[in-house]
Parts: C-alpha cells; structure tokens; sequence
C-alpha cells in the first residue's frame, strides 16, 4: 500500500462496505468524500461526514500510517486548520491533537479487499487519458465543434462575469482587475489572488496606481509578508503599507499565496509586482482592451509588464538570487491572460452592448498559439488537429466537463463513435 493508492481508492470510493467505524468505534458516514486535491495541503478538499448525529463539513486528509501526521510535519500547518477527518490504511499510534480537537481517524484496512490491492496498482499505470482512448477517432470530431463549444464555454463564463459585475455595483474596471488577478495567480494561487482582488475596493487601486511603490506595498502587505522587513526595500513597502492601511481602512488577509510547486518565475510575490506593474503602466487599461481589434493590439498592452528592479535578483523578500535579470512576462504568459481573462470579459461587454460578436471574438481566439499543458499533449497524442486557441480551449472545456466526468452518452463525439 502507498499513498497514491490510497488517494485512488478513496477518491473512487473502492471499499468492500461502507459501514465505516472511526478507531473509537463511532459510526462514520462519509456524506461527500471530498474533491482530491493536488496542490499542498490537505488531499481532498469540500469533503462532509455525520459522525454519530453531528454533520461536519471541511477537508480529509489520507496517510498509509498514523504516524505519517508526524512524519509530514503536518502538525501546525495552517493548510491543514480545517480538517474534519483523518484516514489511514493503518492506526499505528494516538495522534494528540486529535483527540484535542476530537478530529476522528478512520482505519480502512478493513475495509479494503486485499486481493485486489495489486490489480490497481496494474490500473493505476495504465489510467487512460478519456474513457473512450482505445476507440477514439478524430475523423468523429463533429463539424464545428471546437467554435461551438468555445462560445458554449463562453456563455457560461458571461453568466459568471454577471455574478461578479452584481457584487461589484456593474464596475467593469473591477471586474477586471479580479480577472486578471486570477490570471495572474496561474493554477496554483489563482482563487487566492481572484479572493483577493475581491477584498480590495477598487477605487483604492484606482487612487494609488500612479504609485508603483504603494501598489505592491498594497499587494504584499495585504497578505501580512511586510511584518519583518530584512531589507531596505522590505521597509519602504512595509512603512507605505502602514500608511495605505491607516488611510484607507485596510485588513490584512488570513489567507496565503502558495510556492509548493511552483517554479522560482511563478512565485506569487514574482507575479503581484508584475500586475502592480501593469496597472501603474497602464492607465485607462479597461478602455484599450474593449477597444482593441486585434490579438497584436492585445498583446501591445501587456508586452513590457515587468516586476519592479527589486526583482530583478530575488524570488522571495530578502532572498538575493544568484539568478539577475528583468522579470518581464513571456509571450506564452501574455497569450494565457488574454485567454482567460481578457477575451472573457471583452466577449461579455460586446455580447451586451452588440448584435453580433461571436465572429469577432472567434477571431482574436484563432490568432492565438495552442496552450502548453499535459491535457493538450494528450490530446495531440490522440492525433486531434490542434490549430489555434479556438481548438485548444475547446478541448480544455470539452476534457473537463465530459471527460473526467465520464459523460460519454452526453458528449457529441461519444455519439459518433458509439454510432461505428
């Protein structure tokens, strides 16, 4: 038994009862065994269990042992503050804080048919990309079907950007910034940074973006990283923020960017200099992108977005790097944002404004490269015709919401080729 196995067992729910007793011999139901989570901190996220008759919702985490708890170091890690549930394959010691917290453990060594522990290792080396991989053709794809469902995958982001537009009194300006916020945030932090966006009034943004020193003093400081400066520059921003917080009523955030995972040019302290940079650079930024006609006008706009001289030799605050050089954002990057921040919101703007705009935002979409990520490699592998950004995000959307979901008798390819 490894943990990976047991993540797989858990997440597919591969037990041979479900009448789950915790280690006290409480009786347990898992109500929503969790969303696995593949970023630090606990493994699945959202889960729910009744123990006894109390009805607790927050997240699991899973460990071969017991003492695996103590072994990860996950004692006093804030990443693991909202655990509701402990479950290990084997109880090998009492874990304190448990009890402390009456945090239940749940033993599963019962509960999982020893014979069929090896067939899964074999499955698990041979998980398939889609259901239908063995018999898949891309001869099948549906005409027009990367177009459909790329405006499909629009509406329903039109439909969010209403939501937010409603919070935010119909401020566009707003709304984009929380957008690209969470572009900005990449995988790894982009519901922290989005979270974030959302915290601060705008209209601070909007005041203060003439001053470059004060935005990432804003940015940093939010998130507490100003505290106990090390450095000079660590002090300006820290005495800045003070300031900011005094003026304009500001509360730090309890939550943090992560780094586990990411490389040294993703850091989040790397990307909020660069979007303090952009806005300080870019005046009027909401009106250039809803007047832009083109995927180069677009691309105009971010092109020399940088994180400031600090930068330039560190990574993290009070770190210098051996590595010294501009952080300017790559073009890959820039066609990322364009992708998931702006052409959604410009597509919501003009779809309220004009009769006619699918054309129109199909255009900026095929003038940009495919993405680069493990799904879209899976995809070229199965021999599908990946021209453009219109193909690309079609088959992201596509693999997300039929793939992984297994809704094959609901996915228009699966119906060709459940008709051969």
């Amino acid at each position: 038994m490894n943990e990976k196995l047991l993540q797989y067992l858990w997440n597919f729910k591969i037990f041979n009862s479900f009448d789950f007793k915790d280690i006290e011999g409480n009786s347990l139901e898992i109500l929503n065994f969790g969303n696995w989570n593949f970023n630090s901190g606990a493994d699945f996220l959202e889960g729910k269990i009744k123990l006894n008759d109390l009805i607790l919702a927050g997240n699991i985490e899973l460990h071969v042992k017991s003492s695996d708890w103590i072994f990860h170091q996950h004692s006093g890690n804030q990443d693991f503050d909202n655990l509701i549930l402990h479950v290990v394959y084997q109880h090998d010691i009492e874990i304190e804080e448990f009890s402390i917290k009456n945090i239940p453990t749940l033993e599963l060594k019962n509960y999982i048919d020893e014979n069929i522990i090896q067939k899964y290792k074999k499955l698990l080396d041979k998980v398939q990309f889609i259901p239908c991989e063995n018999i898949f053709d891309p001869k099948k794809i549906p005409f027009n079907f990367a177009d459909e469902t790329l405006l499909k995958k629009l509406d329903e982001k039109s439909e969010q950007i209403s939501v937010q537009l409603k919070s935010s009194q119909n401020n566009y300006e707003a709304v984009l910034f929380q957008n690209l916020a969470y572009a900005f945030g990449l995988k790894v932090n982009a519901e922290i940074f989005q979270q974030f966006a959302m915290e601060i009034d705008f209209n601070v943004i909007n005041k203060i973006r003439q001053n470059e020193v004060q935005l990432e003093a804003l940015f940093f400081g939010i998130f507490g990283w100003l505290k106990n400066p090390n450095d000079e520059k660590m002090q300006i921003w820290k005495r800045e923020f003070e300031f900011l917080k005094v003026k304009y009523i500001l509360k730090e955030l309890t939550f943090k960017p992560k780094f586990l995972r990411l490389r040294p040019p993703n850091f989040p302290t790397i990307r909020l200099s660069q979007l303090a940079n952009l806005y300080f650079s870019q005046p009027n930024l909401f009106s250039k992108i809803i007047n832009a006609k083109s995927k180069a006008d677009l691309f105009l706009i971010f092109k020399n977005t940088k994180a400031t001289e600090y930068w330039d030799d560190h990574f993290n605050f009070g770190k210098i790097s051996t590595v010294d050089h501009e952080k300017t954002i790559t073009e890959d990057f820039i066609n990322l944002i364009i992708i998931n921040a702006v052409l959604p919101l410009k597509y919501h703007y003009h779809k309220n404004t004009e009769e006619e705009i699918a054309e129109d935002i199909l255009k900026f979409y095929s003038e940009i490269t495919t993405e680069k990520n493990a799904i879209i490699s899976n995809w070229k592998n199965l021999k599908v015709p990946l021209k453009n950004a219109i193909d690309s995000q079609a088959f992201l959307y596509h693999y997300k919401n039929f793939c992984v979901t297994k809704k094959c008798l609901n996915c228009s390819i699966g119906l060709q080729l459940l008709k051969n």
